[in-house]
């Protein structure tokens, strides 16, 4: 029996290094499941499109497809624009809506070995102040659960955690980072919680310039390769129907 084809739904931005590393990250997941078809797809500003590449599809008689959006977090995107897209799918094709992919154990491990790789240690979890920073959103399901991330991040010994947002919320990453210097922190790391470089990840990284340490992005890092094909896996018994919309 053949498996789902994997589409992979990026936001997509005019930023050149978003889609490079989108694409970058989907390498590596076909490297680690070399038995699955991995396809990407883009909402917006890149190609393919999601409705180019499953009109592709359609047209090479695939049956069975597992949408996965690259995201981090049930916002907008994930209940609206996704399933709206999807929706307008031809009709030949059988999706399954795999979940988003956090709140995670690995993406925290993602985070914590791009916190690692700019120069942080175990060691000095306990004198660091850490600004968890992520893009940002209305809706407040997405702001709870940053802010439940934070707290658990807390509880791995960082000596504290702050949420952090680079739009659509407060507070900003700059206001967080001075927030953690009035407590007495030793030491400030920011953290960028999104997946590719573009827009909001430079205002963030602008945000941290009074930080000690500030590490990129979560990229292509193996665990959320890993993260990628294990919502794939649970699509098969757990999924959300494609024309779901907020």
């Amino acid at each position: 029996m053949h498996r789902p084809v994997l589409l992979v739904i990026a936001h997509g931005s005019r930023d050149p290094r978003h889609a490079a590393t989108v694409h970058a990250l989907v390498r590596r997941v076909r490297a680690m499941r070399p038995g699955v078809r991995v396809e990407t797809g883009f909402l917006d500003f890149n190609a393919p499109s999601v409705p180019q590449v499953l009109d592709r599809l359609a047209l090479e008689g695939v049956r069975d497809v597992v949408a996965l959006p690259l995201l981090l977090t049930r916002a907008f995107h994930a209940k609206a624009d996704i399933p709206a897209v999807l929706g307008r799918a031809p009709a030949r094709l059988n999706i399954r809506l795999a979940d988003v992919l956090g709140p995670s154990p690995l993406l925290l491990a993602t985070l914590e070995r791009r916190l690692y790789e700019a120069g942080l240690s175990p060691a000095d979890k306990s004198s660091t102040g850490l600004v968890l920073a992520s893009a940002g959103s209305t809706d407040p399901e997405a702001i709870a659960v940053i802010a439940e991330i934070a707290r658990e991040l807390r509880h791995t010994g960082w000596c504290a955690v702050r949420p952090a947002f680079a739009s659509a919320a407060l507070p900003r990453t700059e206001d967080a980072v001075r927030d953690l210097r009035a407590l007495g922190v030793r030491h400030v790391a920011v953290a960028p919680y999104v997946i590719a470089p573009g827009f909001l990840p430079d205002r963030i990284a602008r945000g941290a310039t009074e930080a000690d340490t500030l590490s990129e992005v979560l990229g292509s890092a193996p665990e959320l390769a890993r993260l990628i094909l294990t919502r794939y896996e649970e699509s098969k018994t757990h999924s959300r129907p494609p024309a779901l919309t907020a």
